[in-house]
């Protein structure tokens, strides 16, 4: 598991972030007691399942897996704490009820869902050269 800093840009309005990655065997351990997907965003920069997992003794972890184009298996697993996961699924859910609100031809504001995926860019940009 290699841990690295995020920050974010000052109008992003969000603190930076401490991220695992992790190899394929240490996501083995942390999914061994079940996991729980809880949503997913196709990006430009690749598809990406949010989900919750339990290891052996019942410790909980947050992740997010990225796919990229049509592969099959991930091409990066990141874990998050908490608090930073959290503000993950209040963007997805804030985007549900703001899409539920907007007209059609609002289509292409920047919305909750949009900061999300930008937020999910700096990640991987910065995650992408670390070897696991």
């Amino acid at each position: 598991m290699k841990s690295f800093v995020v920050g974010f840009h000052q109008e992003d309005n969000i603190d930076s972030m401490q991220i695992q990655k992790l190899s394929q065997e240490e996501f083995g351990k942390a999914t061994e007691g079940g996991t729980r997907h809880l949503f997913e965003l196709d990006t430009n920069i690749g598809f990406f399942v949010f989900f919750d997992a339990e290891d052996a003794d019942g410790d909980l972890s947050y992740m997010v897996l990225q796919y990229e184009e049509e592969n099959e298996d991930p091409a990066a697993c990141y874990s998050f704490q908490l608090k930073d996961f959290y503000e993950f699924m209040a963007l997805f859910l804030n985007d549900m009820e703001f899409n539920g609100e907007e007209d059609e031809e609002d289509d292409e504001e920047y919305g909750p869902i949009h900061h999300l995926a930008h937020l999910l860019f700096h990640i991987v940009e910065e995650g992408k050269d670390l070897e696991v």
